[in-house]
């Protein structure tokens, strides 16, 4: 069905977004007193325009920018004011304009949700892991009809992975990209879902079959973010609203208000975990139990029932419970006990994610994204978990995003500063704030007198002088924790992506391979 003012309109109304329709002058709620015209492409981006194209103005949208919009031949826009003083093109005025991309982005590639069964995954911290496993499980179940959206990869066709630039895209990218896996054949789809995303509204009006919530520690709490842990988490809880089932965290935060949020609304609960002992695998419905006498190995429980033993390739306590999440959620979808799918997590490795590497003197190497208190913490557990009875030198090369998530900087510095011996702070992603000030706050949260802390800007630099550092103390086993940037080849800086090697690939030069 052809995709046009009249239907856009209406649909809008439907929802009560629309305010009106301007046009030469003539302003209307009845978009069937003026011309009536198809969309064969839409947009929020001004240099892609053509006069078929429906444009969206929204978030730090400068009127200035309609002048290449109006040589190409902008026909039509939407937006949350009249911009007739800068265009002839038809307005579709709106209270809210990013509610209405989202809509309309749905409606224009013919609702790609409805022939997916799709599963989104929040929470502070897991949510890629999970998604990863939950993939690669669904992936070999349904013979690779199973699509990602996460922070690292996007994959459309169950067997080719491409670099992401958000957690969760912008809406019309995303509905795009849904109804580009809809035509690959994919049935299922598996995405993470962020707090902005909610924020934002990239997601407004999008249901999940499965809504999965992780955990929650404070995270993104700045001016132009989430002003408070309150409205964090009331943005995070907007999946519960939008899911047709709830899986949640039983050992989360405030998972008495998750529950009753979802019970309040007639949606299922179910729950997972992760224990260290098998008396308590009947405390949650899908629980995974292990300890240090038998990691990696751990095994699954649900509803109190053996369901096997597996192990991770990736490693970390953590992700047993990453792992339980996915189980939880593979189960919910119909996978069967015992079948071949599930052993599919076992060889799941994500780039960048817990990747270990060993030099040809002895001294180990994690590369990993963790950026947050949360992750910081479980990253230097899981040392101490694995190596302290040798007593491990811990070296610690990070950074802090610009421009966000300005409580990070401190929770980086609190989960580590009494455990390690030093500190590098380097460049991460900038944006437009300088990494010097982001590097000297990181430094003013260093309060303990027994930890080294210094600053080196230039992140392979940093790596190499943690190196060098850890070669000249053989005397003990050195563990170099390498976090933020993972294997990615760019740093955003001033609002580009500056080319970089990657703290894999560095790691790995420096290491002559080393990984294992």
């Amino acid at each position: 069905m052809a995709f046009t003012l009249q239907s856009a309109a209406a649909l809008l109304n439907q929802h009560h977004l629309l305010r009106e329709v301007i046009e030469d002058g003539t302003w209307t709620i009845d978009p069937t007193k003026l011309r009536d015209r198809s969309f064969s492409d839409l947009s929020y981006d001004t240099r892609t325009v053509t006069p078929d194209t429906l444009l969206f103005c929204k978030g730090r949208f400068s009127p200035e920018y309609l002048k290449g919009a109006n040589e190409s031949g902008l026909s039509c826009y939407v937006a949350e004011e009249d911009f007739s003083d800068f265009t002839t093109a038809t307005g579709i005025i709106v209270n809210n304009a990013s509610k209405a991309m989202s809509l309309l982005s749905a409606a224009f590639f013919d609702f790609p949700q409805h022939d997916l069964t799709v599963v989104g995954i929040t929470g502070t911290k897991g949510k890629t892991t999970t998604a990863y496993f939950t993939q690669a499980v669904l992936n070999a179940y349904s013979g690779g009809k199973t699509a990602l959206f996460s922070s690292v990869d996007n994959c459309l066709d169950g067997e080719h992975y491409e670099e992401s630039d958000l957690t969760t895209p912008e809406s019309l990218d995303l509905f795009r990209m849904m109804h580009q896996a809809v035509l690959n054949g994919m049935r299922y789809l598996v995405m993470e879902v962020s707090s902005q995303a909610y924020k934002v509204e990239r997601v407004y009006g999008l249901h999940f079959d499965i809504g999965v919530f992780l955990n929650i520690t404070p995270d993104h709490i700045s001016s132009i973010e989430h002003p408070s842990f309150e409205d964090y988490l009331f943005c995070k809880r907007q999946i519960i609203a939008n899911s047709k089932q709830m899986l949640l965290g039983r050992d989360s935060d405030h998972f008495s208000l998750l529950q009753e949020d979802a019970l309040s609304r007639g949606i299922k609960v179910s729950t997972f975990a992760m224990r260290d002992e098998e008396g308590h695998q009947s405390d949650a419905d899908v629980v995974a139990v292990s300890d240090e006498g038998t990691r990696p190995a751990f095994h699954i429980f649900e509803e109190g029932r053996d369901l096997g033993e597996y192990s991770l390739s990736i490693e970390g306590a953590f992700n047993e419970a990453n792992a339980a999440a996915a189980f939880a959620i593979v189960r919910a979808l119909g996978v069967p006990e015992g079948d071949d799918s599930l052993q599919a997590l076992e060889s799941v490795r994500i780039s960048g994610r817990m990747e270990r590497f060993v030099s040809p003197e002895g001294v180990i190497a994690y590369v990993d994204y963790a950026h947050n208190y949360a992750s910081i913490k479980a990253l230097v557990d899981f040392v101490y978990q694995r190596y302290g009875q040798d007593k491990p030198r811990i070296t610690l090369v990070t950074g802090s995003a610009g421009n966000k998530a300005i409580d990070r900087r401190e929770g980086i510095v609190k989960a580590a500063q009494d455990r390690i011996a030093r500190f590098i702070f380097t460049t991460e992603d900038t944006d437009t704030e300088p990494n010097a000030e982001i590097c000297a706050q990181l430094m003013s949260y260093v309060t303990n007198p027994s930890v080294e802390a210094g600053v080196e800007e230039d992140r392979v630099k940093a790596i190499t002088e943690a190196y060098e550092d850890a070669l000249l103390h053989r005397d003990r086993l050195n563990v170099l924790l390498i976090t933020g940037k993972g294997e990615e080849l760019w740093i955003k800086d001033m609002n580009r992506h500056v080319e970089y090697e990657g703290d894999t690939n560095v790691v790995a030069r420096l290491f002559k391979g080393g990984k294992r």
